[in-house]
C-alpha cells in the first residue's frame, strides 16, 4: 500500500485515540479542508467544558474574527456538557453559527435554512424556558438577526461577509 503526502498509508483514516473518524486535514477560516501540508487555521479544541459566560464570551470572539465555524464548535461543546435543559438553546445557538458558516461560503440554502433553525430554537427555548436573556444574550435580537440574515442570503443569493455579519450575543 502506498503513502499520502501527510504520510499516512493510502486510504487509511484519521482516527482519535478511541478510534473515532478524525479529519487532520489543515481548515481555513470557515472550516473548509485544504489540502494536506497547506497552512490553514488553528482548530477550535474540542470537547472543552466552559462555564456558559466563557461559552458566550469565546463565541463572539471567534464570530468577531470572522470564524463562525470555530464558533459553532465552541456552541457544540456546551451543548453536549450542558445540563439537559440548556440543550436546546446551546443547539439553536451552534446552528446559527454553522448557518452563518455556510452563508459565508455561498451555501444559499443551507445558510438560509439554518439561521432561520436557530432561530426558532432559541426563541423555542426562550418561550419554554421563560428566559429571554440567559447569560446577557439577547435571544429575541438573535433571532432576529438570523432571519435578516437568511433573507439577504436568498434575495443576493451569494456568500456574505462572516465578520462584517456577526452577530451581537450580548444584550
Amino acid at each position: 500500500m502506498g503513502s499520502t503526502s501527510s504520510g499516512r498509508p493510502a486510504g487509511a483514516r484519521d482516527r482519535d485515540d478511541e478510534g473515532r473518524a478524525r479529519n487532520a486535514r489543515p481548515r481555513d477560516g470557515l472550516g473548509r479542508p485544504l489540502p494536506y501540508g497547506a497552512e490553514g487555521v488553528e482548530r477550535q479544541p474540542e470537547g472543552v467544558v466552559r462555564t456558559p459566560e466563557q461559552s458566550v464570551a469565546e463565541a463572539q470572539e471567534l464570530l468577531d474574527a470572522g470564524k463562525p465555524f470555530h464558533a459553532h464548535e465552541v456552541f457544540e461543546d456546551a451543548w453536549k456538557s450542558g445540563p439537559e435543559e440548556e440543550r436546546t438553546l446551546w443547539r439553536g445557538l451552534a446552528q446559527l453559527a454553522v448557518g452563518l458558516t455556510h452563508a459565508a461560503r455561498g451555501n444559499v440554502t443551507g445558510g438560509a435554512r439554518l439561521l432561520r433553525r436557530g432561530a426558532g430554537a432559541v426563541q423555542e427555548w426562550a418561550s419554554v424556558s421563560g428566559r429571554a436573556q440567559p447569560y446577557g444574550m439577547d435571544l429575541t435580537g438573535l433571532a432576529g438577526w438570523a432571519r435578516t440574515v437568511a433573507e439577504d442570503v436568498e434575495r443576493d443569493a451569494g456568500a456574505v461577509d462572516a465578520k462584517a455579519r456577526a452577530p451581537r450575543l450580548l444584550a
